[in-house]
């Protein structure tokens, strides 16, 4: 189903993000992602020759996480292709503070504290959040697979993902169906703020 019929309105920005996940012969995966910025109009900058053309990208920056199958970050790699200024492309090994981190819980707090305010680049940060969710997809069936042959890894606790979203929360039907031992009753009495 389509959105709404728009007010007039006049097309200002393109924002693209892509995001793409890799299994490696080694056990390990590639995630791989980027963002690409374009405006429809042509605008002065002298870092670009003068000017940035019309759809000519504004920034193309590309990041690789390599990780394991518990999401941990072995390498991690960035490219900045296009920027609105030269000196923005010298921030890319900042990128490397991310090795060692998980994928987990406390991700988007970590990654951004790594990748530091004035040390690092918005954009690529940004990329992160879209990158550890490609993770997550890309590498569930294998978890999952690997999970339920070895029971030592099998998760007793409940998932980080359970009250994530309305489908996924504690009282949802979805979890009753899926994770019973995860359900919670709804029992009325929690108040909506």
């Amino acid at each position: 189903m389509p959105l709404s019929t728009p007010s007039d309105r006049k097309f200002a920005h393109t924002r693209v993000v892509t995001c793409r996940g890799f299994e490696r012969q080694d056990k390990l995966w590639d995630i791989e992602g980027r963002i690409v910025d374009t405006k429809p109009y042509a605008f002065p900058n002298q870092d670009r020759g003068g000017e940035i053309k019309a759809d000519e990208p504004l920034h193309d920056m590309s990041i690789r996480l390599t990780i394991d199958i518990d999401l941990k970050v072995h390498d991690a790699e960035a490219v900045i292709d296009d920027s609105p200024y030269h000196y923005c492309k010298c921030v890319t090994p900042i990128v490397r503070q991310l090795i060692g981190l998980r994928i987990a819980p406390g991700w988007t707090l970590k990654s951004k504290s790594a990748m530091g305010k004035n040390r690092g680049c918005t954009h690529l940060t940004e990329l992160l959040g879209p990158i550890a969710t490609t993770a997550i997809q890309t590498i569930s069936s294998k978890k999952s697979a690997r999970d339920a042959n070895n029971e030592s890894q099998r998760v007793k606790t409940p998932s980080a993902f359970i009250d994530s979203c309305h489908a996924l929360a504690a009282d949802s039907p979805v979890v009753k169906q899926h994770w019973p031992d995860q359900y919670r009753e709804n029992t009325g009495d929690e108040t909506i703020v």
